[in-house]
């Protein structure tokens, strides 16, 4: 698909069954749910457990065949916990599971597939129990994890830091850096006096959000329903 053949009120009301799906359905599921979240494809987003918490303005996105999942594990008498801070991006195919605890901070943004486990799940001689294998996961305000990141047991990361695309945080990593690799090291400090614009700055911006929504009326004006269901069934290189 070139481009959004979609009229503008389609999209609209298509936006609106979204929400009103997820709020019959998922908004149930957490124990606590600031306004403004957006689930996309929220058919396809995974809420297992209790303990789940999310703030304000949290975007979590899926695809049909990519489903996005939050889940909570009892572990014998203990209960893990999942919460995310205001405004947290969360991308198709991310996992973020938990035995012990995890907590992601506002701002932060997980890219796709990204892989987040406060547990190894098995003994390395009883696989039949997790045996003791877990500990708390505490990522910071304004973290970034790149495509297919892997983040263990244990992990500390600092604020502002960014993890780079395939990498595997065995280790804590401190604020302000970026680090990749496996396991994930330092390579680049970054330098916070230059100052970080965030998802809070871009929610915060009222006139720039109107901005988006003009943009969608102008690319969709004249789109009709006759020529969206040509193209959804015969398209051409329009398309």
């Amino acid at each position: 698909m070139r481009r959004d053949s979609r009229p503008y009120w389609l999209k609209r009301l298509a936006g609106w069954r979204s929400r009103r799906w997820a709020r019959r359905w998922l908004h149930p599921q957490f124990d606590a749910i600031g306004e403004g979240c957006v689930f996309i494809n929220p058919r396809q987003v995974e809420i297992i457990g209790p303990n789940i918490r999310i703030g304000r303005n949290v975007h979590i996105n899926a695809e049909p065949t990519r489903p996005s999942r939050l889940c909570v594990w009892f572990a014998g008498e203990r209960v893990g916990s999942i919460t995310l801070g205001d405004n947290v991006l969360v991308s198709p195919a991310a996992r973020i599971i938990s035995s012990m605890a995890i907590s992601i901070g506002s701002n932060a943004m997980l890219a796709s597939d990204v892989y987040i486990s406060d547990s190894d799940w098995h003994g390395i001689y009883d696989r039949t129990t997790e045996a003791g294998q877990a500990a708390a996961i505490d990522i910071g305000e304004n973290v970034w994890i790149g495509f297919g990141a892997i983040v263990c047991k244990g992990v500390t990361i600092g604020a502002n830091s960014i993890v780079g695309a395939g990498s595997v945080v065995t280790k804590d990593i401190p604020a302000n850096v970026i680090a990749a690799g496996n396991p994930c090291r330092v390579v680049r400090e970054l330098d916070p006096a230059r100052g970080f614009r965030t998802r809070a700055d871009f929610f915060a911006d009222t006139q720039a959000l109107a901005a988006l929504d003009r943009l969608d009326r102008t690319i969709m004006r004249g789109n009709t329903l006759v020529g969206h269901a040509r193209a959804r069934w015969f398209p051409g290189r329009r398309d």
